[in-house]
Order: structure tokens, then sequence, then C-alpha cells
């Protein structure tokens, strides 16, 4: 039997065919699946322009152009037989790409002609209009539909995994509630997208009283379970959907250990091998590899014993990027401390974008302050494993989960972290990290409440004097700040295993084809 996971998209380590968190979750979920021997099938588009790229002028205005796939990721990939949907009552040419690993395969769907249907999958997440970006998700969602009928026979299905509110269209193409499950990834009301109810009576036949349909809502009524993807967020969750709370329940993300991990320190791990003494040449190691990747940048005197930090991730309001910014400033003469700014906004999101521009004058302002333009899988995981911190400041309540702690506390990288997230159930303040801020499970809308500027400022001052603290530790017991970046292994290794996830997902279809497999 198979286990199908639909998603908006997906980060494989070659190609660009993802925008942020969620595409890297999947593809983690699909490398464990791959390694775990499940018959896993993971679905989403073949945008060819990728994401979004950045070129500045001279005001350091940022530029956005599409992303070029490099040759690699076109020549890992393998096409299959065209097939056609109907889109706006015509034919559609559907030609899949796809990905083997093991037992894993990973299908991207190419909208091949007509033109105007070609022009859907150009793009993740960047769409012209509403109409536009309703008709990219019924395509996904008709050529799932038919892949899954006919390549792979609905009846070998034993679950199908519906990621985020796109891809819950699906379920009116193929209603079966008790093979579907909806993934929730988004804690508040502003990732629960709607469309009028007129396009989708015309796409896919299905008639709604409300004017405005909300995808969410079709999820979670037509699966037989939901999840979000961590404690804290089920908590959140009940002001949004108080209507479907007693079908929500909640299993925290993780990562896959082996893409992210350092194969030292992994080796090490497994032998028990992993001390203070064998940590500490392995954590120099990597800040050496991280220094001749910088120095690639922009150079600047970097020495071993400075401390490097990081704020790496999508660039948007919530996840308030201006408290790193505003930490360059505050530490500018202090030039042993080494910033690293990474992450791209939407090309619509305006905050975003001035949060890049912003970030682009400081490493231009400041020799110790790199600015990662053109962030992604590859680059992150010399920086992850290089730093001496992650930082990790999203406004409580925005963030569902969050991933970049967990891979960078693999590898004996501690985060200074907001109370957020599934970061409150893993980060022991003091202990393996530390945490800030309050932990917050009322919403609070930050674009229109009186509360934001107050708690913000709260929260920065308490963040500026952890660092502080976090600097002065690292600088003056280096054997203490090493003791807790062990911590952060031994703690994270077997809480954020994405395996486990996956089992929760999945534990009794795992159980029944483990077992199958052992009596052949």
């Amino acid at each position: 039997m198979y286990i199908i996971s639909i998603t908006p998209d997906l980060a494989l380590d070659q190609g660009y065919t993802y925008a942020g968190g969620l595409g890297v979750l999947e593809g983690d979920k699909f490398y464990t699946a791959a390694r775990m021997g499940l018959r896993y099938v993971v679905m989403t588009l073949f945008y060819r322009g990728g994401y979004v790229d950045y070129d500045f002028d001279e005001n350091d205005n940022p530029i956005p152009k599409p992303q070029k796939h490099p040759q690699g990721f076109y020549k890992s990939i393998s096409p299959e037989e065209e097939f056609t949907i109907k889109l706006r009552g015509e034919d559609v040419v559907i030609r899949p790409y796809v990905y083997v690993l093991r037992s894993a395969k990973a299908v991207f769907f190419d909208a091949v002609c007509p033109l105007w249907a070609r022009s859907l999958t150009d793009r993740v997440y960047i769409e012209d209009d509403i109409n536009i970006k309703f008709l990219k998700y019924v395509l996904l969602a008709k050529a799932s539909a038919h892949y899954i009928k006919y390549r792979i026979g609905f009846d070998k299905v034993a679950k199908i995994s519906l990621q985020e509110a796109y891809t819950a269209l699906l379920p009116l193409l193929m209603p079966d509630k008790n093979r579907y499950n909806l993934i929730i990834h988004t804690p508040g009301p502003w990732g629960h997208p709607t469309f009028p109810k007129d396009v989708i009576e015309r796409e896919l036949g299905w008639s709604f009283t409300s004017p405005q349909v909300v995808l969410t809502e079709i999820g979670l009524s037509l699966v037989e379970k939901a999840y979000v993807v961590s404690e804290k967020q089920k908590d959140i969750i009940r002001h949004v959907f108080p209507h479907f709370y007693d079908k929500i329940n909640y299993i925290t993300n993780g990562i896959d250990i082996n893409r992210w991990i350092d194969s030292k320190i992994i080796k090490l791990y497994n032998k028990k091998k992993l001390t203070s003494d064998t940590l500490r040449p392995i954590r120099m190691k990597l800040k050496d590899e991280l220094i001749s990747y910088l120095r690639s940048i922009k150079g600047g005197d970097l020495k071993i014993d400075d401390f490097y930090v990081a704020w790496i991730r999508r660039i948007v309001k919530y996840k308030r990027p201006e408290f790193i910014a505003k930490l360059v400033e505050e530490f500018k003469d202090d030039h042993s401390i080494k910033f690293i700014l990474g992450g791209k906004a939407h090309p619509e999101d305006k905050d975003g974008l001035n949060m890049m521009k912003w970030f682009k004058a400081l490493s231009h302002k400041y020799q110790n302050v790199y600015f990662i333009k053109d962030y992604d899988v590859s680059s992150a995981k010399i920086i992850i494993r290089g730093i001496d911190l992650m930082t990790f400041t999203p406004f409580s309540g925005w963030e569902a989960c969050g991933t970049s702690y967990m891979k960078a506390g693999i590898n004996g990288v501690p985060t200074l972290s907001s109370r957020d997230g599934g970061a409150i159930e893993i980060i022991k303040d003091g202990y393996n990290g530390w945490l800030f801020g309050r932990d917050i499970r009322d919403f609070i809308n930050i674009y229109t409440s009186k509360l934001t500027e107050q708690i913000n400022s709260e929260e920065y001052t308490e963040f500026k004097e952890k660092f502080s603290s976090i600097h002065e530790l690292f600088n003056s017991q280096y054997d203490k700040y090493l003791e807790i970046s062990l911590n952060a292994i031994k703690t994270f290794i077997p809480k954020v295993d994405i395996a486990q996830t996956l089992r929760g997902y999945y534990g009794d279809i795992i159980e029944a084809w483990v077992s199958k497999k052992f009596k052949k």
C-alpha cells in the first residue's frame, strides 16, 4: 500500500521547486521515507522558474527575478507519459517528471499546453490574480487525482496527506474520508485562503452556500483526521476553527537527521563517544568551513574565535527580522561578532522587501555583516553547522513549529528563541539553548493590535540582554558554552527525527507493512 503526500512545494537537495519551510519539511519527509523503505509518493507542481531570486539596484532596492534550476536537477528527474485534464473547459496536457529514491518517488506536474495553462506552473506562490491562483491548485488537484487513479490505483493507497489548504481540493474530486488527513502548517487565520464559490462550482462541480469558501474548511470537513504541527499550535487553532477542534490533533514536526547533521557528529553520537573533548575539534572544523564560505561572499577579517550568529529564514513581518537588524546596530563596535543574515521575501510583500533592503544596507555599512540573498538548502547546511548561535524570533502565536533550531541543535549550535512553535517543546532555557519573551496562546493580530508595539519593545529588550549574556559566556566560559552545545545534540537528536513524525501520521500503516515484509 502507498502513502501519498500532496504539497504546494517540495525542496529536494537540487532545484528550486520550493519557497521556504514547508517545501524543506516535505523534502525531509521524502528523504526519511525513502530511507525507511516506505512506498511513499509526494506530488507537487514543476515550477520552471522556481520561486524568486533578487538583484539590487544602486539604492539597495531588491529587484525580483525567476530562478534557474541547475542542470543537475534536470538530469535527476525523468519525464513520464503525458496525460490530459480539463481546466476552464479545455484540455490541458500534463507531463509528470519523477525523481526516484529507493522506494520513494517525487512527482512534479508540468503543464505543457495550452500556453495560458503552461503559465500556471511557472513559479512557486507567485500569481497574477486570484483566478490564476485558484486554477494553479485545481491543476495540482486534478493532476494528482489522475495520477493516483491511473498510475498508482486508488485501491492501493492507504493514506493521502494534504499539506496545507491549497491541496484541500483533492477530496472534492476523489471523496473517501478515511483515506485522507489534512496537515495545517499555519496557526492563525492568514494562512487559510478563500475563493469565490462560483469558480469552485465551475471547475469542480460543487456548490456552496457561502459566497467565499475557505479551503481549510473544505479540507477539515472531508478528511478523517487533521493535524497541526506543534503542541502550541493546537492551542492557537482553537480560536480559528473551533467547530472542527475535536477533529484536530498535533504531531510536532521534525527533520531528516541524515540530511542536516554533520557526519562526524552523528557517528560519534551513535557510538556513544560524543563528549566535549571530541565535539570541540568538530565544531572548529565546521566553523572553518563557514569562514571559507563567508570569504567567498564578501571577505573580511574572519577569525575562528569570533562569535558567529545567524538569522536565516523566510523574511516576513511575523518572524521579526528587525530584531537581528537592531542587534547589529547595538553591537556594531564589537567586530568579534559576525552577523549572518539570510532569506527572501515574497515579491509582493512590502514589509519583507523593505527588510531585505535593510539587511542589504547593513551588509554594506558593516564589514562584519553578511547578507545571503540567495539563501537555499545548500547554503543553509554550511551556515547552520558552522555558526555559534542561531536566532529564532517569531511573534508568539504566529509560528506553527519552525525547524531551523532543530537543524542547528543536532550540530551542537544552540538557539536563542522566542517562546513559540515547537521550540518550547525542545529548548530548555540555559541547558540546551535559551528562551525569551512571552508564551502567548491567544491570537494577536500584529498588523492591527495596539499590543504589538509594546510586546515587541519588551521582548527585544530581553532578546538583547540574553544575547549579551550568551556572548559573554562564549568569550569567558567556552567550556560551559560547549556543554550547552553538547546538551543540544544529546537532547535534540532523540526528539526531532522526522521518522517519529511519519510514524505519528502513518504508524498503523508502517507497522502493517513491516509485519508483512518480516513474514515474507
